[in-house]
Parts: structure tokens; C-alpha cells; sequence
């Protein structure tokens, strides 16, 4: 029992000293709160998120709206991988709308990026929230120009009519348990990053359709193995998609506009 607060949380080191303080059935330790109250919390929390999702989900579908959730560690290239996506979607499918929500703590610096590509964007700032929610979505959703250009007609299930990417707060934690209501996750991983980061943050790889391996124009530079770093996320899910890009160099980018483009809504 922790002498703490009580609990039965408190977590004896490893053999060889280290401490893991995830391995209860709640996955956390929160001193101060025994873990069948972190479980119940987490339930109802991720309960009323997940019935909002769902509504966007169902929502994004009757409009015809392929809607992706991005994620990745701060300065993976998220962002810059965007701006060169929205360019090209914009050249290759002019007749497919698309829309942008950029999720960050603070600032619109990643929105006017978007907004300078002309494409419509809503910041989201979660203040000292770590992630985007269902909620958050729909509100932006619903203050974009993809939102009422669906608005008023029949739409054709299952047909691809408009496309919206969601940025999410750089973050390979909090991100994974909330569900937006996407049709997928796209995990982005910088070679810049340690090739072993899926196992480190299973979760994300885990709950991702696909994993895009970004900045490949620097691997002359850094010590990043390509090959080790799909077999980790495989390691965690087996059926990860991978593709391989640099958003400055183009390279893969005709690839992923290809991934988007059949992406049922």
C-alpha cells in the first residue's frame, strides 16, 4: 500500500531498480486515487468523448468527408508535411474541397501557414490540454467552409467528396485514447527521431493506420534505420501501413496524395 495516500498503486522497482508505474490494470498510477478510481474516471471521461465521436464520425460520413487524425512528437514536421499535402491536393484534385483543424496549446502560427496555402483552417488552442477532443472538432467543424459547402444536398455514401485534416497537438501520448471521430490515424515519425520510438510510445503506433516516415531527404545526415523503425511499428501493429516522405524534396508525396485520396469517408 502506498504510504502516500493510501492507495495500492505503489509499485515495487524491477530487478534492476527501475520502477514502472503503468503495469496495474488502469495503465497510470495517479497518487492520491486507488486505480479502480482512475479506471472509472477514465471511463466516464473517454464515455462522453467517444459518444461525441461518434456523431462526427456519422457526420463526416453523411457528408462524404474523409476525415484523418495527425499526430506526432513536437517538430516532426507535421506541419510542413501539410502545407506540401494541401499544395498538391489542390493541383492533383480540385474538385475535392479540403479543409484544415490545427491543434496547438497556444499561438495561430501553424494556422496561418495553412490559411497562406489558401486553404480554409480553424485553430483550435487547448491552453494547457495536451490533445485535441471530440468536441473541439465538431466545434471547428462546424465554423468551416467544407461544413456548409455539404450542407443543403444528398451526398453519396461512401463517395469521397471532401477531405479534412486534423492536426493534433504534437504529442505521442494523450492522443492515442481520444478518438475524434477519424476515419484513421496518421502517426508521422522524423528520422530525425530515434528509429525505436514505437516501441517507446506503443499506443499511438498502435491505434495508427498508417505511419509516415518523414524527412527522408536527411538520412544521409543522421543515424536513423529505416528498416528497424517499420519493423518496431509492426512489432506493435502488424497491419501498419508505411510510407516514406519529404515534404521538402517531394519525395513519396504522389504516394500519400494516392492514400488520401482512398480514404473511404
Amino acid at each position: 500500500m502506498c504510504v502516500v495516500c493510501g492507495c495500492n498503486d505503489a509499485q515495487a522497482p524491477a530487478p534492476a531498480g527501475d520502477l514502472h508505474y503503468g503495469h496495474n490494470a488502469a495503465g497510470v498510477t495517479v497518487h492520491g486515487l486507488s486505480t479502480e478510481r482512475s479506471i472509472q474516471l477514465e471511463a466516464d471521461v473517454l464515455g462522453a468523448n467517444q459518444h461525441v465521436a461518434d456523431h462526427n464520425r456519422a457526420h463526416f460520413k453523411a457528408h462524404g468527408i474523409a476525415a484523418l487524425n495527425l499526430v506526432s512528437s513536437p517538430g516532426a514536421g507535421k506541419t510542413t508535411l501539410l502545407c506540401a499535402t494541401l499544395q498538391r491536393w489542390r493541383e492533383q484534385r480540385p474538385e475535392v474541397p479540403v479543409a484544415v483543424i490545427e491543434g496547438d496549446q497556444q499561438t495561430t502560427f501553424d494556422a496561418d501557414r495553412i490559411r497562406a496555402t489558401g486553404v480554409p483552417a480553424i485553430q483550435v488552442n487547448t491552453g494547457k490540454g495536451c490533445h485535441l477532443d471530440a468536441r473541439m472538432v465538431a466545434d471547428a467543424f462546424a465554423r468551416l467552409p467544407l461544413h456548409q459547402h455539404h450542407d443543403g444536398h444528398e451526398h453519396a455514401q461512401g463517395h469521397q467528396e471532401g477531405l479534412l485534416l486534423i492536426e493534433n497537438v504534437g504529442n505521442l501520448v494523450c492522443p492515442a485514447l481520444w478518438d475524434l471521430g477519424e476515419a484513421a490515424k496518421v502517426a508521422i515519425l522524423s528520422v530525425t527521431e530515434g528509429d525505436d520510438k514505437p516501441l517507446k510510445y506503443p499506443d499511438m503506433f498502435a491505434a495508427a493506420k498508417l505511419l509516415l516516415i518523414n524527412k527522408i531527404d536527411l538520412l544521409p545526415y543522421v543515424s536513423f534505420d529505416v528498416a528497424h523503425a517499420i519493423d518496431c511499428a509492426r512489432r506493435v501493429n502488424p497491419a501498419i501501413e508505411v510510407l516514406q516522405v519529404s515534404a521538402t524534396r517531394g519525395d513519396g508525396l504522389d504516394a500519400w496524395l494516392h492514400w488520401l485520396g482512398h480514404v473511404a469517408p
